[in-house]
């Protein structure tokens, strides 16, 4: 216990939390926590200068950021606030500092899309947590969302929810890849996506339902598009 206490690493994990208490009080007593804040995020380059205590100093910075997940620099309309602002420029930081942390990336630039709209800052951080994580699908998974319902990239979405699949997503993903590749017109990418969702051991109800999907595919494919726009006017 005592050799701890004099670890330089706990010592200097102990002034951030002592320097974080008593910042918090000071806006406490002076009655400044309804008011708008300017908060500050660390310099860039800050990785050159943590005298070898990276992981401690980003560790302090991810648990000052998850307290101001929702905190917008300036609002542009309701839930849009202008990019890259104080929460991107923070959890750049962290994964700069370290690298392998996993929950900026996985928590961090969900709470960058949903809940400040920085679609390019949360579309960096999504990139930098496959390039550190590139197995693992659950952040694989949420990239894909960011892609497909922000960024409006259906054939980045389509990728990267394969790759969740491959890597122990449920198997429906892959439905829904072939169901995006289908949509931008890439039909032998989409028929093959459908049959290795086929091919995989899954429940055979899902299996009938993605043959389906498959037969209407290769369906709407077959018919002339004059024909078509004909059929869909008479509906």
């Amino acid at each position: 216990m005592f050799s701890q206490a004099r670890n330089p690493s706990f010592l200097l994990l102990g002034f951030f939390s002592f320097f974080l208490i008593l910042y918090s009080q000071i806006y406490a007593l002076k009655g400044l926590l309804d008011r708008p804040r300017d908060l500050i995020s660390p310099p860039p380059g800050i990785e050159r200068f943590t005298f070898g205590h990276r992981d401690v100093i980003a560790d302090f910075f991810w648990v000052r950021a998850i307290q101001d997940f929702d905190y917008c620099d300036q609002q542009i309309a309701k839930n849009l606030c202008v990019g890259k602002g104080w929460l991107y420029r923070m959890l750049n930081s962290i994964t700069e500092l370290s690298p392998k942390f996993r929950m900026p990336y996985a928590t961090g630039a969900v709470a960058l899309s949903v809940m400040v709209s920085d679609i390019e800052g949360a579309a960096q951080i999504f990139d930098k947590g496959i390039e550190n994580f590139p197995n693992d699908w659950p952040i694989l998974y949420r990239a894909a969302y960011h892609n497909l319902y922000e960024v409006k990239d259906k054939k980045r979405a389509a990728e990267l929810f394969i790759r969740a699949g491959r890597n122990g997503a449920p198997p429906w993903v892959f439905s829904l890849a072939g169901g995006l590749y289908n949509e931008i017109d890439e039909r032998a990418t989409a028929e093959a996506i459908l049959q290795e969702m086929i091919n995989t051991e899954v429940d055979p109800t899902i299996i009938k339902r993605l043959e389906e999907k498959l037969s209407n595919l290769r369906e709407n494919y077959s018919i002339p598009p004059e024909q078509k726009r004909s059929q869909q006017n008479r509906k």
